[in-house]
């Protein structure tokens, strides 16, 4: 086995020996709410959010991209298992900001090798075969992080499949402090909207009519 399986191995052990009552967690996250963030190693939502096991929904990807796997597990989270308010958080010195889909697109098709970074931009430095398949995929890169953000909260927000009374919270994660900075036009973008919730609460429907329909009256009356 390679160094790191055997180092995951051994902290999975000494995690189970102290596992205590948390295999009685309900599946529901108990405090009902999701986390969209990325997948960077520098990211622990666990400690930058206060989150303990059975919480909360953490969904991470490369950027914290609001893709359409996320919108199905957002879906899932809030239709099936109760979530109530949505984070998206994306972070400062972000990969996403270094390339553009050509950028991917053109070092996949020279090579399916690591690539590497330098002065002059990203280069391959293993020979190919590459392949094409990187053209037919958005790898939702950008060059704004709070634009990103927005646009991430706009497209939850305005999915046919998200209920406007769920709010959906931007910020922004900074590497360099561990705080987490709102995108205030982001938040607002995410905002709930009220009456929705409040229309679908106190909706009942009518009461069938006791004695006979306007519509036998009438016949009734014109005989």
């Amino acid at each position: 086995m390679s160094k790191i399986r055997d180092e995951v191995l051994a902290a999975n052990a000494k995690y189970a020996e102290n596992f205590g009552d948390k295999g009685n967690l309900p599946l529901p996250p108990s405090r009902r709410f999701a986390i969209l963030t990325c997948m960077d190693a520098r990211l622990d939502p666990a400690k930058y959010a206060g989150l303990a096991e059975g919480d909360a929904h953490v969904i991470r990807n490369a950027g914290g991209r609001a893709s359409d796997d996320v919108i199905r597990s957002l879906v899932i989270s809030y239709k099936l298992l109760g979530t109530q308010e949505w984070f998206v958080v994306h972070h400062t010195d972000c990969g996403m900001l270094l390339f553009t889909n050509d950028d991917m697109r053109n070092l996949l098709a020279s090579s399916l090798k690591t690539a590497t970074l330098d002065q002059t931009g990203w280069r391959d430095s293993g020979g190919g075969p590459g392949s094409t398949e990187g053209g037919y995929v958005n790898w939702l890169t950008f060059s704004d992080n709070a634009k990103s953000v927005v646009d991430d909260v706009i497209r939850i927000r305005n999915h046919p499949l998200v209920p406007n009374d769920i709010p959906i919270y931007g910020y922004i994660y900074d590497v360099k402090s561990g705080k987490l900075v709102e995108v205030p036009e982001a938040t607002t973008a995410g905002k709930a909207t009220r009456w929705w919730r409040e229309m679908h609460s106190n909706f009942r429907f009518p009461a069938a009519p006791s004695g006979p329909s306007a519509e036998a009256r009438t016949l009734s009356s014109d005989r």
